[in-house]
């Protein structure tokens, strides 16, 4: 069965209306830069975070990790809210919660206190599936719609490295605070714009549906417990591994429950037969397979590579920056739009495959980039995977979670799909990080533990491929052939 969000038919344009629909546009960009500023900024100030808490880098480390789950979490049922109470009302006070969260962690004097401000700031995680939401309900048209998808979702993958490096700055000149002051008064922007000029929309069974708060209980506990395990296991050798093992029963049992709770719920939050359909459980397969083939390669291995002076390059941070994740971030901004307009005119399938293609073809480039003292192919590779996954492959499974949720929950997918990218980026260092310290030689002049993560992350995005095979085609939103 193939389930397609649609809203009501096109109607002919009236005047002003695509001024109302760029101003809408600039609103939801406005609120994805904030929640990507909250996402990135802080990575090059967490030493100045050290210094300033007299912190070790494990305990900065996992305020880091609170506002990733934080966000995860929210993620699963902030759009199903949106789609019962409002939308623009739900976004916009994720704005303030994310503004609040900011201001805490600009006065914090201690880790505490700082992850109790990450966490606050977490509640803006599904941002962007609900920005999705909001401009599939006032766009219709598909290549429009692909297109205005792919330039609000390409932001998701980096304001284009200026986030990274404009927080370093900012902490080297006036310590960590002043970043997380930049953010507040960001989010606050962004949540005047939002609540301004933005239109008001519900889902259209919200009358008649009331949230399942039971269900969302039992989600989060099922989705939080799975993400602290990953998180956990990815510390490998230091890893409490009967922590993960009695952290996977609690999930797993969480998740049993919540199947019986959503069967017999007379307003479910995700209903179990959307569950069983290809359309949700298929692009929620691809969607974490994709994440743990390549989130750790270009997130973690190739700037470390590059940074190692015995078997890499031996760059400074900054430098490894300039050299992999602003241009993997340039490419991913430029490619977006492009990606979501070629989605709606030639399939979102035959261009996710594509940029699927794409990614492993450059991971597997990079395996020669280990092998060859060669900056300028570092640079290649970086520009192509920043294409292939960050400019396509990223943006159209954020487009599938849109365009294949059911009318009458258009929330949950989305929602679920931002779920699935956080928990394909924690088993993606857990499990490409465990091949390559398994791998690792005594030679540390050797680059065969990067390899041998790489090559895991190939073969990931080759299963990814084949699942995405899987995927139904979303017909009404993709131009008639």
């Amino acid at each position: 069965m193939n389930a397609s969000l649609t809203g009501p038919a096109a109607s002919p344009a009236a005047p002003g209306r695509p001024v109302r629909v760029w101003v809408l546009v600039a609103a939801l960009l406005a609120a994805c830069f904030a929640f990507q500023l909250n996402a990135s900024m802080l990575s090059p100030a967490l030493r100045s975070v050290e210094d300033s808490l007299d912190a070790t880098a494990a305990e900065v480390g996992l305020t880091q990790t609170a506002f990733f789950t934080s966000a995860a979490l929210f993620s699963l049922f902030l759009p199903r809210l949106g789609d019962l109470v409002g939308r623009r009302r739900v976004l916009a006070a994720m704005m303030v919660m994310m503004a609040v969260g900011c201001v805490v962690a600009a006065l914090a004097q201690s880790v505490p206190m700082l992850f109790a401000g990450r966490v606050i700031q977490g509640v803006s995680g599904p941002t962007v599936p609900l920005c999705l939401i909001m401009l599939r309900n006032e766009v219709h048209e598909p290549k429009r719609y692909g297109t205005l998808l792919g330039v609000i979702t390409a932001v998701n993958g980096g304001i284009a490295g200026v986030d990274s490096i404009a927080g370093g700055s900012l902490a080297d000149h006036y310590g960590f605070q002043s970043v997380f002051w930049v953010m507040a008064v960001v989010a606050g922007l962004a949540a005047l714009l939002v609540a301004t000029l933005t239109p008001e929309s519900t889902a259209a069974t919200a009358g008649d549906t009331r949230m399942d708060w039971p269900g969302v209980a039992l989600l989060v506990v099922s989705v939080g417990a799975a993400l602290i395990a990953l998180n956990e296991a990815g510390k490998l050798g230091a890893a409490n591994w009967p922590l993960v093992a009695g952290l996977a029963v609690v999930a797993a049992a969480a998740f049993a429950l919540f199947w019986r709770a959503e069967d017999r719920s007379g307003h479910p939050l995700v209903a179990t037969r959307h569950l069983r359909q290809r359309s949700t459980w298929a692009l929620l397969l691809t969607t974490v397979l994709t994440m743990t083939g390549v989130f750790a390669v270009m997130n973690g291995m190739i700037p470390a590579f590059a940074q190692n002076a015995d078997a890499g390059f031996g760059m400074t941070a900054e430098e490894s920056a300039w050299w992999t994740l602003t241009p993997y971030a340039l490419a991913g901004l430029a490619m977006g739009p492009l990606a979501g307009r070629l989605a709606a005119t030639h399939g979102y399938g035959k261009v996710l495959r594509f940029g699927l293609v794409g990614s492993a073809g450059t991971v597997a480039l990079m395996l020669l980039t280990l092998q060859a003292d060669s900056r300028p192919l570092l640079l290649v590779s970086s520009v192509l995977i920043g294409v292939t996954y960050a400019g396509i492959a990223n943006i159209v499974l954020n487009g599938l979670g849109i365009v294949l949720s059911p009318k009458e929950n258009p929330g949950f997918l989305p929602g679920l799909n931002a779920g699935a990218f956080n928990l394909g980026a924690g088993l993606s260092f857990a499990v490409l990080y465990a091949v390559q310290t398994a791998a690792a030689p005594a030679d540390k002049t050797s680059a065969a533990g990067y390899s041998a993560g790489m090559v895991a992350g190939v073969v990931l995005i080759a299963a990814a491929f084949a699942a995405s095979f899987l995927i139904p085609k979303p017909v009404e939103a993709e131009e008639p052939a």
